[in-house]
């Protein structure tokens, strides 16, 4: 699910709201409560910590993906509102779960203010997955490649959500010469599965073109000016295009398909069993 964070075993979600992040507040009473129906518990909370007691409500309302893969309507609070909430459930999980979501909080203004720290957390996260260092680096500067795409977007008059992925789709479309569910069956990835990040398959070369798709698309609204939803949609596919044409016009050259089943991780393990077959031959001389 995106947006969501883990919490022993249960994820919370949240989403950045005017700075800050929000966290579902129903995700947060489940994890304490530990009640099988943590909606009409929080229900319960509302009716005596703030009808009855008419205290300010400390929540706001924002979409946020379910189960299903839609976005409904979601009771959100800020850490500190969330605090306020905790006080109202008698949890023997409250305590640490006060210092992790102190923690959470924490390290979001941390990145904020120095945006070098995210890059390096997730820079942790590939190596622990034994991804080699120059594919990291690709993977960190696609990371602010994109960055730079979906601020566009926003400053453009395009919603976060569902448009961001079908302009998204339209760059790959475009660049690569499949869509991204279709791109995914390539890799042998589930396709139903959202929390699985194509990116985190792709071999170098589709990395590469990958950004070069976005970063055209990020120069082309800017330079156009292009506003609002079906102008930045025209925008998508013609930055995926040039992409696309790179792409085509390397395969031509090479001989070679760009997107392929290989993942670069299978090519780290194939480079690894050559060695090792290389080191047995020199062995036996």
């Amino acid at each position: 699910m995106k947006g969501a964070i883990v919490f022993g075993d249960k994820k919370i979600r949240r989403i950045l709201y005017r700075g800050e992040w929000y966290f579902s507040v129903v995700d947060v009473i489940g994890v304490l409560s530990e009640s099988p129906t943590p909606r009409q518990y929080w229900g319960k909370i509302k009716d005596r910590e703030f009808d009855e007691l008419q205290l300010s409500p400390i929540w706001v309302q924002l979409k946020m993906e379910s189960s299903d893969g839609k976005k409904y309507l979601t009771d959100c609070a800020s850490k500190q509102g969330i605090f306020r909430i905790i006080q109202s459930i008698p949890s023997r999980k409250a305590e640490p779960f006060k210092l992790w979501l102190a923690k959470v909080g924490s390290e979001r203004i941390d990145e904020i203010e120095n945006p070098e720290l995210a890059q390096n957390r997730a820079k942790e996260y590939y190596e622990k997955k034994g991804y080699p260092k120059d594919w990291i680096d690709k993977r960190i500067r696609g990371i602010a490649i994109r960055q730079d795409l979906t601020k566009e977007w926003d400053e453009r008059g395009v919603e976060e959500g569902n448009d961001y992925a079908i302009l998204t789709n339209e760059i790959s479309q475009a660049t690569f010469g499949v869509s991204i569910k279709d791109h995914k069956s390539v890799k042998g990835l589930n396709v139903d599965l959202k929390n699985e990040n194509l990116r985190d398959y792709m071999t170098d070369l589709e990395l590469i073109f990958s950004m070069l798709g976005e970063a055209s698309t990020t120069e082309i609204a800017r330079n156009k000016d292009v506003q609002g939803f079906d102008q930045n949609k025209i925008a998508a596919r013609e930055g995926g295009k040039v992409a696309g044409d790179a792409r085509k016009n390397l395969e031509k050259k090479s001989g070679a398909n760009i997107v392929s089943e290989k993942n670069v991780l299978d090519l780290v393990g194939e480079s690894k069993q050559k060695k090792k077959r290389l080191i047995k031959l020199q062995d036996g001389r």
